[in-house]
């Protein structure tokens, strides 16, 4: 299990991690924009197309992750308020009964499921207004 900062920008991702990589080092792990979606992915607005999906910094041990906002695919950007913690479990039935109880009394953006990067994912904003994904990228028979 692990626990993961994800940053949130709307439409200047990329050149913020450009700035974090010169501060700290560390090679891109990850690197997709909006376009490199699947098909099946809601349309992205004209002109997001470029947008960063998704972002990971390995700098050692550790990684910063993140993403622009798009019309459709995220909550509403304020700056300042722009990070949500990824949490990585160990297995699904984790990742489950963590999501379950971060849902209660909270606001449920994506429910688990099977993703097109290969992961059971969710997002879920608790009662405290802490916004969390739950990424497990263990099998389904898991």
């Amino acid at each position: 299990m692990s626990f993961t900062v994800y940053l949130t920008f709307d439409g200047d991702c990329e050149e913020a991690f450009d700035f974090y990589r010169s501060v700290f080092g560390g090679e891109f792990v990850v690197k997709q924009r909006f376009s490199d979606g699947p098909p099946e992915m809601a349309a992205v607005a004209k002109g997001e197309e470029n947008r960063i999906m998704h972002v990971t910094l390995r700098v050692g041990d550790a990684l910063l992750q993140g993403s622009d906002t798009a019309q459709g695919h995220a909550s509403s950007y304020v700056r300042g308020n722009n990070f949500l913690i990824s949490f990585t479990p160990a297995s699904r039935t984790e990742a489950d009964d963590a999501f379950q109880k971060l849902s209660v009394d909270g606001s449920v953006a994506m429910q688990m499921q099977e993703t097109f990067w290969g992961s059971y994912f969710g997002m879920v904003t608790d009662k405290y207004g802490v916004q969390w994904m739950i990424n497990c990228g263990q099998p389904q028979s898991a």
